[in-house]
């Protein structure tokens, strides 16, 4: 069985159908683009994974485990993380403080051992730290481990909700458009950083993204969204000819000459 499989997911709010009859999978240590004009459900597939939204109809399997009916953070200890296409992050605490936050969430002691400070507790608290360094570290931002997140650049803030989203352990990342409000240089510096995390963990992927050149530079595959359903599937040359996708999504793109919002 693969790391991930959806079969024939479809949701539904009230009369409107926004995700209707998708299938894919994702295998371990895989990189898959998910692409499509806006509205298409690509988001709203993340939320039905990650047990934020129930899925109407179909199921969700990871790792051997159905999902369907779930709560967020038993999908999330069983290893699917994710960022957000509006980034969640506490503006007023560092950057070590916003990565602890994913560890915290698998404190091995309760509420009275903390506030006693008991050994046990004293030596987690400074797992944690090392632990945090080192995510921090692998994203590129040691240097900023005691800087106020909002008060750096948006995308070191984009790097800071990504190594919060891996120091919870996952198998498999979720990222929602995180070149969102980039310009090209950053976008571009982002498709470095993706490349070097993926390679470096091994962890498989799966990217919402509407800068195409950063899906088309870092996938290995691409599924493509539109109206709620799946259009096409297959490699970034593929849907790059693909008809169907340029018809529905590229070639409107390419008309408006620059990137959807």
């Amino acid at each position: 069985m693969s790391l991930l499989e959806i079969q024939n997911l479809s949701i539904h709010f009230g009369g409107v159908k926004a995700v209707q009859n998708v299938t894919f999978s994702v295998e371990n240590g895989d990189f898959i683009g998910l692409i499509g004009p806006n509205g298409a459900g690509k988001t709203t597939v993340f939320n039905a994974v990650t047990g934020v939204i129930p899925p109407t109809l179909g199921d969700i399997y990871f790792d051997g485990q159905r999902l369907n009916g779930m709560r967020p953070d038993r999908i999330s200890h069983l290893g699917i993380a994710r960022t957000f296409q509006n980034i969640r992050i506490y503006p007023r605490m560092t950057a070590l403080e916003n990565v602890a936050i994913g560890l915290d969430s698998r404190a091995s002691y309760n509420t009275v051992s903390a506030m006693l400070r008991l050994p046990h507790v004293v030596k987690r608290d400074k797992e944690i730290k090392q632990t945090c360094l080192q995510y921090l570290d692998q994203v590129g931002l040691i240097q900023h481990r005691d800087t106020e997140v909002g008060s750096l650049p948006y995308g070191l803030q984009r790097k800071v909700e990504i190594a919060r989203a891996l120091a919870t352990g996952p198998k498999l990342l979720f990222l929602d458009e995180p070149a969102a409000g980039m310009n090209t240089a950053e976008s571009l510096e982002l498709v470095d950083f993706l490349r070097k995390l993926h390679r470096e963990t091994g962890i498989a992927i799966v990217l919402i993204e509407h800068h195409l050149e950063v899906v088309m530079e870092v996938c290995r595959n691409i599924q493509v969204l539109n109206l709620g359903q799946l259009l096409a599937s297959g490699t970034p040359e593929e849907i790059q000819k693909n008809p169907d996708v340029i018809k529905a999504y590229l070639g409107e793109r390419r008309k408006r000459g620059g990137e959807a919002n």
